[in-house]
Formats: C-alpha cells, sequence, structure tokens
C-alpha cells in the first residue's frame, strides 16, 4: 500500500521520482522520502516529510538534494505512526544502506531483537529500518554483494517489496520481490524502478515485471536477475502500453467527482469491448467451451468494494446462469475448511490486480487445484499474471481512494459475463443475450441521468443535515442489500461518519433498537413484485419509530415514496440492475455529505488505494 520509485542513469533522478510517486500517492500518503547518491563522495543524501509529496517539496526549497542514482517513497502507516521517524527511506546505523519498501516484514520482532544484541541502534518502530540493520550485518559475513542479498532473503519472512541503495556501491540499486508487486522500466541509458507501472507513463513501454522470490542489480544499463536460490533468470522486457489520462480532474474539484461522472462511458466501454472480444472470451478465461457448459459452481473472492460488486452478482450467476454461487472475503477463505467441487471455478475481482488478501485466495485456491480467473481493472497486474484466466472492466486509471467507477465497471462486466455464460449452456437465446447488452447501456445512462436530476434540488440542499448525523443506516434486500453495504462503506471511508448496512428484514431481529428521530435510514428499493411489499413493511417499522427515511425507489412504487421524507425515484430497468441504476446517485449523494464536512475526498485519512499488505 505504500508506494515505491527509484531510478539509475544518465539524468538526475529528483524530478522522475516525484513526478512518480506523485502519479502513485493514491497508494500511501501518510509520509514521504527521497534518497539519493551524492555524485561527489559517493554519500546517501535524503529527507523525509509527514504527510504527502507537497510537504517533501517543499523540504526541497531549503535542501535541494539530486543525484544520478536515487529512489522515493510514499507510506501508508502498518509499523508505527505517521511521522518524519517512521518515513522512508530507512538506514543501517552508518547510513551507508538505504531501504524503501512496500510489504510487511512478518518476522522482523525476532530479527530486531537479534540485532539489537548485537548493537544496532534503531531510529524507528518500523518493520522496514530492521532490513537495513541485517543487511549491514550480512554484507560484513559475506564476501559478495550477491551471496549477501541470497543470506537476506532467505531470512526475511512475509510479502515485500524494497528497493536498497548502498553508499559502497554508488552505480546500482538492489530490488527484491517476494509477494508484493515491483516492476523496472528500460530506457535509453537509464532504469526506472516502481511499484506500479504508471510510474513509467511517458518515460518507457519497455517494462520486466519482477517474478516472485526474485531480487535484481539494476544499473543504467543493465539488470541482473536471480531468484531467492541464487539461481541466475532470463531478463525480458515486454513492450507495454503505459496509459496515463488521470494527470488532470478535468475541471471537477476532486477526481471522485470525476470519476462517478466517466461511469457512464466506463459501463459503455466494459460492454461494447467485452462484445468486440467475445470470439476470444473462453479462451482469455482459460475455459473450453465445453467447460462452460458443464459448469455448475463458481466460488467468488474479494475484498471491500469488490467484494460487494461479487454478492451483487451471485444473483446473477445463479438466475441468469443457472450457477450456484458462493462469495467469499478474500482474508477470510484461506483459514476456513475447503470443499472443492467437480466443475467449479474460481473468480477473483480486484481494481489494481494487486490485492494482497485476494491474491493469497488465489493461490491458497490454485493449490487445491482450482482454475481461477480474474476480474481486474488492470491488465498488467500481478493477478493477472498468476490466474489461468482474465475479464478485463475497462474503467481505466482510478485515482480516488474510494472506488466508484471500478465498482460499476465490475458489475456490468459480470452481469454480462453472467449472459455469456447461459447463452453457452443454452438458457438463453442469442436475442436475450443482445438485450441484456442493451440493458446494460440503458442503465448506463439513467446512472448519469439521475445524478443530474437530483444533484442540486435534492443532494445539496440535504447534505448538510445528514452530514450532523450521529450515524446512519442503509437497508436494502435482495440484490438490494450488498449495494446497501457498499453505500455505507462509501459513507464510512469518506466522511467518516459511522454507517452499516442491514437485510430490511433483519431490523427487528436487533438492529430496530438503533433507530430513532436523530437517525437517517436509507432504503434502496427492489423491482421483484414479491420482495417490495415486504420492504414497504419494513419501511413501515422504521417511520414508526420515528426515523427519518430517505427512499431511492422506483417510478410507481408510489407505497415508498409517500413514507419516505426524501425521495430518489428511479426509471425501471431490468430488476436485478437496480443497484447499478442507482450508483451514480448514491456515490453522487455521500460525495456531497463529506464534502460539506470538508473531508479530503481523494484520499481519505488511515486508507490507501492499492492494499498490498494482508
Amino acid at each position: 500500500m505504500c508506494s515505491v520509485v527509484g531510478y539509475v542513469g544518465k539524468n538526475l533522478s529528483r524530478a522522475f521520482v516525484i513526478e512518480g510517486l506523485t502519479r502513485l500517492e493514491y497508494r500511501g500518503y501518510d509520509s514521504a522520502g527521497f534518497a539519493c547518491i551524492h555524485s561527489a563522495d559517493n554519500s546517501i543524501m535524503y529527507t523525509k516529510s509527514q504527510g504527502g509529496i507537497s510537504n517533501l517539496l517543499r523540504n526541497f526549497e531549503t535542501f535541494p538534494i539530486d543525484g544520478y542514482v536515487g529512489m522515493g517513497h510514499t507510506r501508508w502507516s502498518t509499523h508505527g505512526a505517521a511521522s518524519v521517524e517512521n518515513a522512508h527511506p530507512h538506514f543501517d546505523c552508518n547510513k551507508k544502506i538505504s531501504i524503501v519498501h512496500n510489504g510487511i516484514i512478518e518476522n522482523f520482532h525476532e530479527l530486531k531483537k537479534m540485532l539489537q544484541k548485537q548493537g544496532h541502534q534503531f531510529k524507528s518502530q518500523t518493520d522496514t529500518e530492521t532490513v537495513a540493520h541485517l543487511f549491514e550485518s550480512l554484507l560484513k559475513e559475506h564476501k559478495n554483494l550477491k551471496s549477501a542479498v541470497l543470506a537476506l532473503v532467505n531470512l526475511l519472512e512475509g510479502a515485500y517489496a524494497f528497493t536498497l541503495m548502498l553508499a559502497d556501491y554508488p552505480s546500482l540499486l538492489v530490488v527484491v520481490r517476494k509477494r508484493s508487486p515491483v516492476c523496472i522500466g528500460k530506457g535509453e541509458d537509464e532504469m526506472f524502478i516502481a511499484s506500479d507501472l504508471l510510474a513509467f507513463a511517458g518515460k518507457t513501454n519497455k517494462v520486466l515485471f519482477l517474478p516472485d522470490e526474485c531480487y535484481a542489480f539494476v544499473t543504467r544499463n543493465s539488470v541482473e536477475l536471480n531468484d531467492f536460490n541464487g539461481v541466475s533468470l532470463p531478463v525480458y522486457f515486454q513492450v507495454i502500453t503505459v496509459p496515463w489520462t488521470a494527470d488532470l480532474k478535468g475541471g471537477h474539484e476532486h477526481f471522485m467527482l470525476k470519476e462517478i461522472y466517466e461511469q457512464k462511458k466506463v459501463i459503455q466501454d466494459t460492454v461494447h469491448n467485452n462484445k468486440a472480444d467475445e470470439n476470444y472470451l473462453w479462451k482469455k478465461l482459460g475455459l473450453t467451451r465445453l467447460q462452460v457448459q458443464d459448469l455448475q459452481v463458481l466460488k467468488i473472492v474479494g475484498c471491500g468494494t469488490s467484494w460487494h460488486a461479487a454478492r451483487v452478482a451471485q444473483f446473477f450467476f445463479e438466475s441468469i446462469a443457472n450457477v450456484r454461487t458462493e462469495v467469499f472475503l478474500a482474508s477470510e477463505l484461506r483459514y476456513q475448511p475447503f470443499f472443492k467441487e467437480t466443475n467449479s471455478v474460481a473468480v477473483a475481482i480486484s481494481q489494481s490486480g494487486e490485492t494482497a488478501d485476494t491474491l493469497e485466495a488465489i493461490r491458497f485456491l490454485r493449490q487445491h487445484g482450482m482454475h481461477t480467473l480474474a476480474v481486474v481493472n488492470v491488465v498488467s497486474s500481478t493477478m493477472v499474471r498468476e490466474t489461468q484466466g482474465y475479464l478485463p472492466i475497462y474503467a481505466g486509471p482510478e485515482v480516488s481512494v474510494a472506488s466508484t467507477k471500478a465498482f460499476s465497471a465490475q458489475v456490468a462486466a459480470l452481469y454480462w459475463l453472467a449472459h455469456k455464460i447461459a447463452f453457452e449452456k443454452e438458457l438463453i437465446t442469442e436475442r436475450a443475450l443482445n438485450a441484456a447488452e442493451n440493458e446494460l447501456l440503458v442503465v448506463a445512462e439513467i446512472l448519469e441521468s439521475t445524478i443530474e436530476k437530483y444533484k442540486n434540488d435534492i443532494i445539496k440542499k440535504h447534505a448538510e443535515r445528514y452530514a450532523q448525523a450521529p450515524y446512519i443506516i442503509f437497508l436494502g434486500r435482495h440484490v438490494s442489500y450488498p449495494f446497501a453495504l457498499e453505500a455505507a462503506l462509501k459513507l464510512k471511508e469518506l466522511s467518516y461518519i459511522f454507517a452499516e448496512g442491514f437485510p430490511a428484514a433483519e431490523l427487528k431481529h436487533g438492529p430496530l433498537a438503533l433507530v430513532d428521530t436523530n437517525v437517517p435510514v436509507i432504503i434502496f428499493s427492489v423491482l421483484d413484485p414479491v420482495l417490495y411489499p415486504k420492504l414497504v413493511a419494513n419501511a413501515q417499522e422504521v417511520k414508526a419509530r420515528g426515523a427519518h427515511l430517505v427512499a431511492f425507489a422506483f417510478e410507481g412504487q408510489q407505497e415508498l415514496i409517500q413514507l419516505a421524507d426524501v425521495v430518489f425515484t428511479i426509471p425501471h430497468v431490468n430488476p436485478l440492475l437496480g443497484p447499478l441504476a442507482m450508483t451514480g446517485l448514491m456515490q453522487f449523494f455521500v460525495y456531497e455529505i463529506s464534502r460539506f464536512l470538508g473531508r479530503p475526498i481523494d484520499k481519505p485519512r488511515n486508507l490507501a488505494k492499492s492494499v498490498t499488505v494482508e
């Protein structure tokens, strides 16, 4: 969840490192730091700051360091508070070894105690500093750099990617990877290093994705690659388009607002691009037509918003494709009994394709012989490389930490996939498949038009009231229940108001005790004719306790509309696509509440975009 950027080459390093860190700051912004090799005496110069890159830039005004070998870091705190002392880079006792690190060293407590007994003095509370001191000790024991690095990686436990800068080896950087992403870009007489290839945009399209459990010695014109057994590996730079179109907010106040308004196009692109490639769909997913026709069970894993998208999609696969679907939190899957079933496939959902919990779940599933697929926004990600097939969602770069357009693209892609499976199983006709694609395009229009309809007269008008709420309850039933969970998550992460999502019928089994006149209750309706009257009854229970009721209702649902204090009315869509139709409106609603409170909307506290630690 931290960002690592490095450079070695013919040019001074700071400009590239800071530009790369700025692009990757969504991965962590508790603190920042930069280090480089002094060209005169090969000493390591550095500066660090608490807070984001803007604070680091101010340091350069009084301490304008730069060098031809440099590296930087933005941090998302795991070990130790967000402070200058805990900011990267970290050092050994003599400041001849410097490290920037993403991930977790799980056995750092034992290593730190051992090193302290040897006389090492620590300046921070981080696990990262332990690596620098350990490497200092190992360099004294071993005859050469390679054997010292090999000894280092075999002592470290956890998931990590780090870069080492050495005063005694001033022309190179050492890059190490174990279950955490890092890549190397190749330029002309220069090399770039980053935890995300977005840092390379405009610099190079030649990229080496460091294999798992490998390390590299990187100079301005060479890369020496070895695995953790010391075996030399071939170096292969892929030619990859590295797009970067998210530098500008497009006139919007925040990236989140820009990304909310991009959802219409994102859904359209997801439909059109996947349809254009549908003749190769099963090959892309690593499946044969016979495997699809015999498919009986899907096991879907995800975290956070991706897990909510999976919960919504469960209704798609079961109702449309007649495939029993189980949805797991990736962080919990490995720690419960697992039952492999015949004719089953596992699907992992992730915006970044680097989510650590989901990657570990994939590895667990593959160990059990499962065929694994990834539904991802980044096709160059680790998740795509470690699964047997993938389905892209075409959301484009998503900068705001709170996911918006990736969620809608995931839901749209999974709805489309459910119909493709159903068509392959001869459960629906080609006409029904085409109708489903058209339904998604209609919903994309509704998603945007409802924002425009309500953003001024209702949402902005009432944002102040909801911003003062002690907590907010979200309710749904059937397919709108997981959407209520997503809405509650969005409000929590952006506004810092406590919120919870419940199945509406469960109110009377406990949560109704939370309802009073001070608590807004937001209910997401359904178009199911059996469930809708029951949802109205749940709304009446809320009103009977004096709650302020906000309803996301569909046209013609007069009973619910009349009960509510505030209403958002949405045109009819396919019943399973109700949550997607409400997505933009819900996100804008949360955005305005958070904006009124003055929250840092694109970078909410304590959170990071790409969660690369368990």
